[in-house]
């Protein structure tokens, strides 16, 4: 196979996250016989200090083009005094997943067996484990709605719109992705409050009534949501929800999991091009160190071989790769172990063969 990955390692921890995760799929590459092409361009702060865009044309032509991008990071305090629109979350990430049309946002969290012991919780609500996935709409909601302010500056507006169109395709992504696990959806809203929560619940009832039937569904509100993933989260199988709910509650199941240096994400569109990229932010207190977990960079791309270009064999090699690094004991600052970046990814890759 012969594919061609935009890689925009951005800002902080970026570069040296990415730099791992790249070393991997070339590994992959090697030993499964595929010819990938890296294509590196800047995104984020970094791109505008080189050139003032945070997204130069040259970077979204590139992920236009390529079969897939990875992702490291974008923003930090160096870059918070830019305007609203031109900050690196909104100009570069936003604009990215609107103008790439990655509408799916797959965020799975799981408590790796030998990491069980990092998690915050009590033995006794983890359990055999969590093992849960949060299917967040990505290009809708109040992200994307208007935002305005008042002359005066003493009032505010966003608005969160959304279509029954758009919930629908989200919801058909969740329910196929709860065919392949346990069966089951957990649709997140606020419902007793929100016009938009009562549009998801018809819509997503009736996608259920007339085409998954075989999948149980049920609603929950937000608050209650994000009570029981700390009382019990083995209750969830695929958490289905909007634009910001989604945002928040996937980093609520990362701590859970024991690590947000673990966690993974896909961002897809309808035709199976996806951007790829860990949920922990470009943690700037901690950039130049070396001491960054690559893992969830590392299993972004092992998501990136699996969805986007159909490599079931190495996306599990990759997995399992990670996982037997982390049976073995090696474990970076935020697992309590003493692992550099460039450790942790050279375990996982003497792991792949």
């Amino acid at each position: 196979m012969k594919k061609t990955i935009a890689v925009i390692a951005g800002d902080g921890i970026g570069p040296e996250i990415v730099g791992e995760a790249v070393m991997v799929l070339k590994q992959v590459a090697e030993k499964f016989g595929h010819d990938f092409a890296f294509d590196e361009k800047l995104v984020g702060g970094a791109a505008y200090d080189a050139c003032g865009d945070c997204l130069p044309d040259a970077t979204l032509a590139a992920c236009r083009s390529a079969d897939a991008v990875l992702l490291g990071a974008v923003g930090g305090p160096k870059w918070d005094s830019l305007p609203g629109p031109q900050r690196p979350e909104k100009r570069a990430l936003l604009t990215l997943r609107k103008e790439l049309g990655l509408f799916a946002n797959l965020r799975p969290a799981k408590v790796w067996a030998p990491l069980r012991d990092a998690s915050p919780l009590k033995a006794e609500i983890v359990g055999e484990g969590i093992d849960l996935l949060v299917v967040r709409e990505l290009t809708g909601g109040v992200y994307f709605g208007e935002h305005s302010r008042a002359a005066d500056g003493l009032s505010a507006l966003d608005k969160m719109p959304y279509s029954a169109a758009e919930v629908e395709r989200i919801a058909r992504v969740a329910f196929a992705s709860a065919a392949k696990r346990r069966g089951r959806v957990t649709c997140v809203d606020k419902a007793n409050v929100l016009e938009t929560s009562r549009l998801w619940r018809e819509v997503v009832e009736r996608l259920q009534a007339e085409s998954y039937r075989s999948i149980a569904l049920d609603f929950m509100y937000v608050d209650n949501a994000a009570m029981q993933l700390v009382r019990a989260p083995g209750r969830f199988d695929v958490i289905l929800t909007e634009n910001m709910f989604g945002d928040i509650l996937s980093d609520e199941a990362s701590q859970i999991t024991g690590s947000i240096g673990m966690l993974p994400s896909a961002s897809l569109r309808a035709d199976g091009f996806g951007m790829y990229e860990p949920i922990h932010g470009s943690a700037p207190d901690i950039a130049g160190r070396g001491i960054a977990n690559p893992l969830a960079t590392i299993l972004s791309a092992a998501m990136l071989l699996r969805h986007s270009f159909g490599l079931v064999a190495e996306a599990d090699a990759v997995e399992s790769a990670v996982g037997r690094a982390l049976a073995d004991g090696v474990r970076t600052n935020d697992l309590g172990g003493a692992a550099t970046c460039a450790e942790m990814g050279a375990a996982v890759r003497s792991r792949l063969g």
